[in-house]
């Protein structure tokens, strides 16, 4: 038997194993708690209540690639691995998933349940659209197997955008492309966010740019008279390769260049060494300390654990206090707005918050995902920002992203449910389809034994 045939042997059988133990854990749980799933690393910016009561299922032995196969150009995958082991594990074989979040530690899991996106979102929309099969721990404590074309149809098309609240994602069968050792990446300027998104939305239509297929595209926003389109191109061969992992930083580098030049691991992960900007806030990248920073500890997970750390203490809030700064509002989020939208919400964006950077990175759904209703074949504009801003005297908490919610909205656009969220709960369910989800959270949790949509994504349970 061949060495790869005995290793996916293992790897599946371990995988039954670790199946079984987390179904009976699931069955042993007390009655009246609420079961979460106990994972290292976490990408969501919900902070639970506290107080509540609920119990761990522990995901630590479902972390796993079981499978690649170059010649199916399939891969069977756990649903707590990282996107950074599932990468470590193509990229021998010439291969990358359709669609790799931006930071390493999202989980396939994670992704497809709730919504990521990317640079290649342009031509194969978003994570869940490539995936063939999910193997699920429903919150009626069965284990199934959800595919287009079986009786368990309905939970596969409502999986996506769920959050965990129609089960688990245990194990799943993605779909690959083929890459080129490199990505040659094209800078283009632009003064005007109408004309940006014109040429975004031609770049996208076509697949092309000055004539050549583009196989990446995003943005990013720094003023209304600054902003830059970046196209990415597979290459054979490279004059160069850019390092951003030390102390060179990604997003600075698009005001400077007009042409770079990154391996494809790099390209991937062009924005998990400072999440996006982000890392600013934690003076990293000031020379200094960034010298004498590990390499190891520049990336998401390790900024996301500091955030935890200060919701968790309230570090900033004692600060401002001490300070007699204005109270702030954490405004974290990422939206999708039509297009031809996407200069008007800008405009308001720059008027109401005023943060910046802004990623633009454009997407369309293949088909249509019924808790998720974006229209198929639409080009939409993820515009995501993540920051802290000012309150304005007299207004609480929530201010802001009550103001951005009103905003997408009235666009044409959805929001992602990854951060906090402010809608009543009747607008909520009109928004995200309760219409074609309760049938389902009915057929599959009947007990509601997990928490629903709304309990989870915006009272914060």
């Amino acid at each position: 038997m061949p060495d790869d045939t005995v290793k996916t042997t293992a790897q599946m059988t371990a995988h039954r194993r670790a199946v079984e133990q987390i179904r009976e854990s699931f069955t042993a749980l007390p009655e009246g708690a609420s079961p979460r799933l106990s994972k290292p690393t976490t990408n969501l910016f919900r902070f639970r209540e506290s107080g509540r009561t609920s119990a761990k299922l522990s995901a630590r032995d479902l972390d796993q690639v079981i499978q690649v196969d170059p010649e199916t150009r399939t891969a069977e995958v756990q649903g707590m691995t990282t996107y950074e082991r599932l990468v470590d594990a193509t990229l021998p074989s010439g291969l990358m998933p359709y669609v790799v979040p931006q930071l390493k530690t999202i989980t396939l899991g994670g992704a497809v349940t709730g919504l990521g996106i990317e640079s290649s979102s342009f031509r194969h929309g978003l994570p869940h659209e490539s995936v063939e099969e999910l193997e699920i721990l429903t919150g009626d404590g069965r284990v199934v197997v959800a595919r287009e074309d079986n009786e368990h149809a309905d939970l596969f098309r409502a999986f996506p955008n769920s959050y965990g609240t129609l089960g688990y994602a245990l194990r799943l069968r993605i779909k690959l492309l083929p890459v080129k050792p490199y990505v040659r990446l094209t800078h283009i300027p632009f003064s005007d966010a109408d004309k940006c998104m014109l040429a975004m939305q031609e770049i996208c239509d076509s697949g092309q740019h000055d004539g050549e297929t583009v196989d990446f595209i995003d943005g990013t926003y720094f003023h209304p008279g600054e902003m830059y389109i970046t196209v990415g191109q597979f290459a054979d061969r490279a004059p160069y390769a850019s390092d951003y992992t030390g102390m060179r930083i990604y997003y600075q580098s698009i005001r400077t260049r007009t042409r770079d030049w990154l391996t494809v691991r790099d390209y991937l992960w062009r924005w998990d060494t400072d999440w996006f900007w982000c890392s600013r806030a934690f003076g990293v990248q000031q020379p200094l300390v960034r010298s004498l920073m590990p390499r190891r500890w520049l990336r998401s997970d390790v900024y996301r654990k500091l955030v935890g750390l200060n919701q968790k203490y309230g570090v900033t809030a004692r600060i401002d206090r001490w300070r007699d700064n204005p109270v702030h509002e954490s405004v974290i989020q990422d939206v999708e707005v039509p297009v031809e939208r996407g200069a008007d919400f800008l405009e308001f964006f720059q008027d109401k918050v005023g943060m910046t950077p802004v990623w633009m990175c454009p997407l369309k759904a293949t088909r249509q995902w019924p808790i998720y209703p974006l229209e198929p074949g639409k080009l939409y504009v993820n515009f995501g920002f993540w920051g802290m801003v000012a309150l304005p005297r007299g207004q609480f908490d929530g201010y802001h992203n009550r103001l951005i919610e009103n905003s997408v909205h009235e666009l044409g656009g959805h929001k992602s449910l990854y951060s906090t969220s402010f809608y009543p709960r009747e607008e909520f369910w009109r928004l995200y389809n309760g219409d074609a989800y309760w049938p389902v959270k009915r057929a599959y949790d009947p007990q509601g034994r997990l928490l629903d949509l709304y309990d989870k994504c915006v009272r914060g349970r």
